[in-house]
């Protein structure tokens, strides 16, 4: 099985940064995709970032030009960064990767941003 451990979590005030990191249990060279995904109160799982591996980088709209997806693969590490946070930002942030045809989730790290 492959593994993720998410790490960078936390509360922030809105217009604060935070870098989540996600490390895989493979190497990252050899698989599909890794991003983030995440899921507020009350609400549905949805896409922050994805980035393939070979291809093009993948934002939500709520987040462009506020978040960075980059992959640091001699470390097996996804990371996000997360710039001029906002409290809708507020979720349990989820690391995913893909491997062929199966798909991965880490655990998840709670992302509050309040004042």
């Amino acid at each position: 099985q492959v593994q993720l451990v998410e790490s960078g979590g936390g509360l922030v005030q809105p217009g604060g940064s935070l870098r989540l990191s996600c490390v895989a249990s493979v190497s990252i060279i050899d698989i599909s995709a890794m991003g983030w995904y995440r899921q507020a109160p009350g609400k549905q799982r949805e896409l922050v970032a994805i980035i393939p591996t070979g291809g093009r980088t993948n934002y939500a709209d709520s987040v462009k030009g506020r978040f960075t997806i980059s992959r640091e693969n001699a470390k097996n590490t996804v990371y996000l960064q997360m710039n001029d946070l906002k409290p809708e930002d507020t979720a349990v942030y989820y690391c995913y990767l893909r491997w062929g045809p199966r798909g991965y989730w880490g655990q998840g790290t709670q992302v509050t941003v309040s004042s």
